[in-house]
């Protein structure tokens, strides 16, 4: 009887013993998967990549999010930056391999200040001096979690990309709807987000003066490529004859916008007259 107990007991430990040794391990959260533990940038521009299919949400996610207002804020992981100089910086998380957002905010749990918050990627005038706590999250904007792999890059913002326009001396009119076609050429910067060219066109026609406006995007990738609007009249019909094109074009990236302003004589229609124009870039 007792060596049949030694015998059953011996089994037993050996199998318990076995079972330990086969169990799989429980994978562990990131290391910065929590505010306290935030990993610390210590010069730009920073980029890194990190597993978050194991991360955690907690509290002071939420505290974050109820300033911004995300789907969700799933497998988080948290990264601070204490900036060395005034200027524009960007996170930007869109080369991820799912639905990431990115928070940033000064202060501590409790006291959080949200300065920017989105999809994809987010911009704020960064203070000298100043500790901004940088959230990671999966938004669940693909309709589905927990995370992947994760891609941050923080870096100070490119500058604002250039545009420039010429104005033809000499544009067209429709005498059936009385629209105006107004062209020229545009260059603009590859980094540009997105571009467009505002027109607002002036003409005297006996004692009035016929007003209207267009408007058209700009594909922006370093060429120079023509543009035309048309224009309807707001106060009458467009004719024959001098008028006064005033055009606004504008293009923007995260670093923001940059503008250029044109003042030409245009005549609709007819001979091509002499062209006075006065352009300035801002």
């Amino acid at each position: 009887m007792k060596a049949s107990r030694r015998l059953a007991a011996g089994l037993a430990a050996a199998i318990t013993a076995v079972g330990l040794a086969g169990a799989p391990a429980l994978a562990a959260p990131p290391s910065n998967d929590m505010y306290s533990d935030a990993e610390v940038i210590t010069a730009l521009p920073f980029t890194t990549a990190q597993d978050t299919s194991e991360a955690t949400t907690d509290a002071d996610d939420e505290e974050l999010n109820a300033d911004c207002g995300a789907p969700a804020t799933d497998a988080t992981v948290w990264f601070s930056y204490t900036a060395i100089a005034d200027g524009f910086l960007i996170a930007d998380v869109s080369g991820s391999d799912y639905s990431a957002g990115v928070l940033v905010a000064t202060g501590a749990p409790g006291s959080f200040t949200v300065v920017a918050c989105g999809p994809q990627s987010v911009g704020w005038d960064a203070v000298s001096g100043e500790t901004y706590s940088i959230l990671v999250i999966d938004d669940q904007d693909d309709g589905e979690g927990n995370g992947g792999m994760m891609s941050l890059t923080v870096d100070a913002a490119p500058p604002a990309p250039d545009i420039a326009v010429t104005v033809n001396p000499r544009g067209s009119f429709d005498a059936r709807t009385g629209s105006a076609t107004i062209s020229g050429t545009v260059t603009c910067d590859s980094t540009a987000d997105f571009a467009f060219i505002d027109v607002t066109l002036e003409q005297p026609v006996g004692r009035f003066i016929v007003r209207g406006y267009g408007s058209t995007d700009v594909i922006c990738d370093g060429t120079t490529q023509p543009w035309s609007v048309d224009v309807l009249g707001d106060t009458g019909l467009f004719k024959g004859g001098k008028s006064v094109a005033v055009t606004l074009s504008v293009a923007c990236n995260i670093g923001g916008c940059s503008e250029y302003f044109d003042e030409t004589s245009v005549r609709l229609g007819g001979k091509k007259a002499s062209v006075t124009q006065r352009g300035r870039g801002a």
